[in-house]
């Protein structure tokens, strides 16, 4: 699916309002999963400190979006599943990051129709991300 087909902007990065609200639906994710209790699973393969998986998640839906390319710039290439083997990463793992990504996008106020659209890209992804059977 592409992002930008009928979209009413250039890009999915403008379309959901640039940096500040990127990072605002990056800092809502990242707190959901300290709050909610059904993000358990998830929170714990995070480890203890999630000042550089924000920065990172931050840095990389910016460039993925349509807007600046720092990560790729910093990092390289994304490389995703490769730098999420070692963590397993099943069926409930990819649930609770596409819901947990949902209710961030929700109370963010991300656009409906760009918010449908992300999340058929995002289950795509987390998808393929999948390492695990179940």
């Amino acid at each position: 699916m592409n992002l930008e087909d009928k979209a009413p902007f250039a890009t999915p990065y403008e379309w959901i309002g640039g940096q500040d609200r990127v990072r605002a639906l990056v800092d809502r994710f990242y707190d959901l999963m300290d709050l909610e209790s059904g993000y358990r699973e998830l929170r714990a393969a995070h480890g203890s400190e999630l000042t550089a998986a924000r920065d990172k998640l931050y840095l990389f839906l910016s460039g993925w979006l349509g807007g600046p390319q720092t990560y790729t710039e910093h990092f390289g290439h994304p490389r995703l599943r490769m730098r999420h083997m070692p963590f397993a990463i099943g069926i409930p793992e990819r649930n609770q990051w596409l819901a947990c990504m949902d209710q961030a996008m929700g109370e963010t106020g991300v656009d409906p129709a760009l918010r449908e659209r992300l999340k058929t890209s995002f289950f795509q992804t987390a998808d393929w991300m999948r390492n695990q059977n179940v």
